[in-house]
């Protein structure tokens, strides 16, 4: 008589411990990568935008002075050669009247990192 064994392996459940990434707005965003990391006005407008209402901006916007970031938009901010910019706009003479889609939203530095974010704005 034979005796079937389980062969199937199993692997124990990993208990994922959250971080405030998983809480990030732009996590459900498709292609949020080419929107963060754009150079087109409208396009970085769309993500300060994003950021303004995402639940995670301050750790967001902190990891990112940590870890020294060179571009992108991180906790409603923009990033480019490791400064903190505080407009953007497009090359060439600025238009008398603005597209709306270029006006940059403000997006308020939290208070914890106001000291930080003042030496790295250019």
């Amino acid at each position: 008589m034979r005796t079937l064994v389980a062969t199937e392996f199993k692997p124990m459940e990993m208990v994922a411990t959250e971080t405030w990434e998983d809480h990030a707005s732009c996590r459900a965003m498709p292609n949020a990568a080419d929107l963060f990391f754009s150079e087109d006005i409208g396009e970085i407008a769309a993500a300060k935008r994003a950021c303004g209402e995402c639940p995670v901006l301050a750790p967001c916007l902190e990891a990112a002075l940590d870890r020294g970031e060179p571009c992108g938009v991180w906790g409603g901010q923009l990033f480019m050669n490791g400064k903190m910019l505080a407009i953007k706009r497009r090359r060439g003479r600025p238009p008398k009247n603005p597209r709306p889609e270029d006006q940059m939203p403000v997006i308020p530095i939290p208070a914890h990192l106001t000291a930080v974010a003042e030496r790295l704005t250019a």
